[in-house]
């Protein structure tokens, strides 16, 4: 055998595999969603009282997006937009659907829509969930049914943390198995995230974390609660444990991703998936007006950051317009998933507004329907009719921009003042541009009622 002959075949030979090491190997995906989390409450968005020295790790790591937002300003609404990439107006999963044995029997992601999970399950992806699932009672809403391998956690809008057998109605699932004990949920969704983590190391992942942290009840350990031991108010002091348990929980999963050496192939996403309850709960939403469940910056805009060591800037603060829709197409584009005109996704890969590739807004415009509270951001301005006399959750078919209040949220976060009466034509620009999106959605397929009213929806809930 001639030695250029040798050369030509170890050339063969070695060329697939040098290509194959040379393909960058696809990153796993990690999204964790807090909940009821106000966007003031953490260390790095300004809180003194409640360290949260991991979940600030993301941020330092990677980008934080002081205006992030969601596109509902409560749990189910908010859930069902991220899974999808599109608004959830658009297949009418507006609202909450009320406590398990009172949801209406339509409630579920509609099965029309193909979710995140679906489609990394079908790039190769293991696919785990463990936390809260909010989107469907019924067997086909299942998260098994709907692209997870694995999952653990329970399907409702709330759950005791201690107790496994406080709700026969919505039990902690392991699958489809009930689960009869339970330690502190925060916890075991952290610890049933390693083990996936852990089991499927050599491949590549998508985990979906989303804690019932730091929903009600008030809840925790006394672990917890002997680290704040400085605050009087009880319901204060249980809150800021529960928060504090949580960022001990995401430490923990980060840990494992250091420990495995798989930080710099794993892209994090950590938000809220609505502003924070405070009567109820004490979470707080810093300057911002208005809380959950109303379309005042305080009900839809969230802590929100990301990282991917290696790959996105560390400790970079961003203040363009970004939303949770955009998690969908910015994890398929680093997945190297194609995403396809006819999927008509509402969310924008970030991937290169991260890098610096591009360097406009993301969105020209973000919107906002909750029965009669609506909402649109163009820039920086708001026009927003948001919680009040003249707005109702039940009344739906009926949303406007009449009477819109218009803030320049550049100089007003707290949209204290009023701009409409003297920009009349700003008013009339950002009413088209929401007129017009309102035309492309459905009527909502539940519909809440005020307390004891009858019908079609169910009782109005905050669950």
């Amino acid at each position: 055998m001639t030695s250029r002959l040798l050369r030509s075949l170890l050339f063969a030979v070695l060329l697939p595999a040098a290509a194959v090491a040379a393909t960058p190997a696809r990153p796993n995906i990690l999204v964790i969603v807090g909940d009821d989390l106000g966007w003031g409450e953490l260390s790095c968005q300004g809180n003194p009282q409640i360290p949260t020295p991991h979940i600030d790790s993301i941020a330092k790591n990677g980008v934080r997006f002081t205006n992030g937002y969601v596109s509902g300003p409560y749990c189910s609404p908010t859930r069902a937009g991220l899974m999808t990439g599109r608004y959830q107006q658009r297949f009418g999963h507006e609202f909450n659907p009320g406590p398990a044995e009172q949801a209406v029997e339509n409630f579920g992601l509609s099965l029309k829509e193909t979710t995140l999970p679906q489609r990394l399950k079908t790039a190769g992806y293991a696919t785990g969930m463990f936390g809260k699932w909010h989107l469907g009672y019924r067997p086909e809403f299942h998260p098994l049914q709907r692209g997870f391998d694995e999952y653990f956690g329970f399907l409702g809008g709330a759950h005791s943390y201690l107790d496994a057998a406080s709700d026969r109605h919505n039990p902690i699932l392991r699958g489809t198995k009930v689960v009869e004990t339970l330690d502190f949920t925060t916890e075991a969704f952290a610890r049933e995230t390693n083990s996936f983590i852990e089991r499927h190391r050599a491949e590549p992942w998508f985990v979906y974390l989303p804690f019932n942290a730091v929903h009600a009840p008030l809840e925790s350990p006394e672990k917890y609660l002997k680290r704040f031991a400085s605050i009087t108010d009880t319901k204060r002091r249980t809150f800021a444990a529960m928060l504090s348990a949580m960022d001990d929980a995401i430490g923990s999963v980060l840990a494992k991703l250091a420990e495995l050496k798989l930080e710099e192939n794993t892209l994090v996403f950590f938000i809220s998936d609505n502003g924070g309850p405070t009567p109820s709960t004490t979470s707080g939403n810093g300057p911002l007006r208005g809380f959950k469940a109303q379309t005042w910056e305080g009900g839809i805009r969230v802590p929100w950051m990301v990282q991917w060591k290696g790959h996105v800037p560390a400790g970079r603060v961003d203040d363009r317009p970004v939303i949770q829709l955009d998690i969908l197409p910015t994890a398929l584009a680093a997945a190297g998933v194609a995403v396809k005109p006819e999927w008509k996704l509402d969310g924008v890969n970030l991937l290169p507004f991260l890098s610096g590739e591009k360097s406009g807004p993301p969105h020209g415009a973000l919107f906002w329907r909750f029965g009669e509270q609506v909402a649109v951001r163009m820039g920086d301005w708001k026009l927003v009719k948001g919680a009040g006399a003249d707005t109702r959750v039940e009344q739906v078919g009926h949303a406007t921009m009449a009477g819109a209040q218009l803030y320049n949220l550049k100089t007003d976060i707290g949209e204290k003042n009023n701009l409409a009466a003297a920009n009349p034509e700003k008013v009339r620009e950002l009413a088209a541009a929401w007129d017009k999106w309102n035309s492309d959605l459905e009527e909502p397929k539940w519909i809440p009622q005020r307390a004891g009213g009858k019908g079609k929806g169910k009782k109005r809930t905050a669950n």
